[in-house]
């Protein structure tokens, strides 16, 4: 059967069914194709008509219902990036397809894609592949290559010709017509080997046609970089791909079905997260560092190790603490308290150090903090945490040895209420008394205080030569008689005093050892022989008020000028440790919070 033609030009004349054709946008001898560009001549939008001709046989029923079958098929597509399909009719000895028109061009134009636009594109196309495989049945597109992936100025991406697999397997009119050139590109290696096709068929013609646009080779000419194995070698045209984007590819395109990713699904996925130019990596030496400051104010430093193992690239960074509410605003070169040595840099081995400032952050809390690594890897952005344990107040407790302050006081009351009871009553009253009770308590407190620290003899002889110091002071009272006694009494004293004084100070006593808790413990030594002497003293006075009576006015006198003292000083370090603590508390409203 003829096709009429119209004669104005040497295209078919269909517009008995509403089209006029305008152009021919390719063909397909070999397939009986022919694609045209025409419009719908009631609503004038333009069209794309694709035409098969082959020999039909009319008594074949079974033909044509498969046929009406897959255009049924075809029509039903609702994809943006499928021109929907309009219409289809048999003008004569060929069917007509009547598909949507899109203002845009071939891949197999040239153009200047950068690598983005390229993935977007091989994306885009993966995309409509999932959309036609998960079709019921599953729809095999056949015949993917550049010239049948169209991209628009606003990088809109359309696969077209579709085709009718059944049509192709017919007997077309142009029987004689060969085809030139892209045989491997265009038929899968299953196909040379006439194997069922699968959903694995259309990524093949998709990987070559993507190592056609990432390599600049004309899709004319790609059968001259595949072997007889049907492995593509694109690889020495591939120096500045991503090792991943490469393996990516490989498989894309692998001789073997079984080798290829089993379907546009998955190879969408796989490909998403990659980046086709090659990136260095990163590599960090540790994810997490944790600080623990031993005071406040203390700058703390660790180093963290980047590596890059990527050959042929070059690891660039630079570092950021990650926002936080409670951090003041700062700058990715600026922060409050952490800082970065360097915080930029361009290398493949960089030893970043990572310091901390705890003058400005509460003590006896943890912070923790997100630090962010902008690199020109992929991901961009790598988080490293940090985690800071601060040290307890800064508020010294210096509290005094009070337990050997107790134990001091005890034996010098004793001491004075012994030696009150014994010399009270004689000669001189109560001056003799508490003479005599002041030398006897101090020798006894000399003995109690060195014993266990000295050796046994040496106690022997202290304590011996106190007791007789203070009997020849008391004798030397009662034979001068009380006129002369407070002189005598006094000197008397005065030197047991010093001698006990210098036997308690020698090193190694349990005096110097108590000195020693008290600096220990933040106290000068003047504070520590001042609170050990007022201690000795009120227990002395205590002592012997107790044993000469409270009516005495002159006893009562010194103790009260010993034990305020004592008293003022013990209060004194309570009231100052909850002073500081009010400032610092106040100080706080200051510093950053956790």
């Amino acid at each position: 059967m003829s096709i009429a033609v119209n004669p104005m030009s040497s295209y078919p004349d269909i517009s008995a069914h509403g089209y006029q054709i305008n152009q021919q946008l390719g063909y397909n001898y070999k397939g009986g194709r022919f694609t045209y560009q025409a419009v719908n001549l009631e609503t004038q939008e333009s069209v794309v008509i694709k035409q098969f001709r082959f020999v039909t046989d009319s008594g074949n029923g079974s033909a044509s219902k498969s046929i009406e079958r897959e255009l049924q098929a075809l029509l039903n597509l609702n994809h943006p990036g499928i021109p929907r399909y309009l219409d289809c009719f048999d003008p004569g000895n060929g069917i007509c397809l009547v598909q949507e028109y899109k203002n845009a061009q071939p891949l197999s134009v040239p153009h200047s894609f950068n690598l983005d636009e390229i993935k977007h594109i091989a994306v885009s196309v993966l995309e409509i592949l999932s959309y036609l495989q998960s079709r019921t049945p599953s729809i095999i597109h056949q015949n993917i290559k550049p010239e049948h992936i169209l991209v628009d100025e606003q990088l809109h991406v359309y696969l077209v010709d579709l085709g009718l697999p059944e049509i192709g397997n017919r007997e077309v009119v142009e029987t004689s017509s060969k085809v030139a050139g892209t045989t491997g590109f265009l038929m899968t290696p299953e196909q040379w080997l006439n194997r069922p096709l699968t959903k694995a068929s259309d990524l093949y013609v998709l990987g070559a046609t993507l190592i056609c646009l990432l390599t600049g080779t004309k899709s004319t000419e790609i059968g001259d970089i595949i072997d007889g194995n049907f492995q593509i070698n694109f690889k020495p045209f591939a120096s500045q791909f991503s090792l991943e984007f490469i393996e990516w590819l490989e498989k894309m395109v692998h001789p073997k079905l079984n080798e290829r990713f089993d379907g546009a699904e998955s190879a969408l996925e796989a490909l998403k997260p990659l980046s086709l130019i090659r990136t260095p990596t990163v590599e960090l030496s540790q994810l997490r560092l944790e600080f623990e400051a031993s005071y406040l104010g203390e700058k703390l430093t660790q180093t963290v190790e980047v590596g890059n193992s990527v050959p042929e690239t070059v690891l660039e960074g630079n570092w950021e603490v990650a926002p936080h509410l409670s951090d003041p605003p700062h700058t990715p070169d600026c922060h409050a308290w952490i800082s970065f040595n360097p915080t930029k840099f361009a290398s493949n081995l960089t030893e970043c150090a990572i310091t901390v400032n705890t003058s400005k952050l509460i003590a006896d809390r943890v912070y923790e903090r997100q630090l962010l690594l902008h690199t020109n890897a992929v991901p961009e952005t790598h988080t490293l945490t940090v985690k800071v344990k601060m040290p307890p107040q800064p508020i010294q407790t210096r509290q005094p040895p009070y337990r050997t302050l107790i134990w001091l006081l005890v034996a010098s009351l004793l001491g004075a209420f012994v030696g009150a009871k014994v010399v009270g009553t004689g000669v001189g009253g109560t001056t003799v008394g508490t003479a005599a009770a002041v030398g006897v308590t101090i020798g006894a407190e000399t003995v109690a205080v060195i014993k266990g620290v000295i050796g046994a003899e040496t106690i022997a002889l202290v304590g011996a030569a106190a007791v007789v110091a203070c009997g020849l002071v008391i004798t030397a009272a009662i034979l001068l008689g009380s006129g002369a006694v407070s002189g005598v009494l006094w000197i008397g004293t005065c030197l047991v005093v010093a001698a006990v004084l210098l036997v308690m100070l020698q090193p190694g006593s349990k005096t110097i050892t108590t000195i020693k808790n008290f600096l220990n413990r933040g106290f000068t030594q003047g504070f520590a022989i001042l609170l050990l002497l007022l201690t000795a003293g009120v227990g002395i006075c205590l002592g012997i008020t107790l044993a000469l009576g409270v009516q005495n006015f002159y006893t009562l006198l010194v103790l009260l000028g010993t034990g305020l003292p004592l008293a003022a000083i013990f209060l004194y370090t309570y009231f100052k440790r909850r002073r500081s603590i009010v400032r610092y508390r106040q100080g706080e409203r200051q510093v950053i919070k956790p």
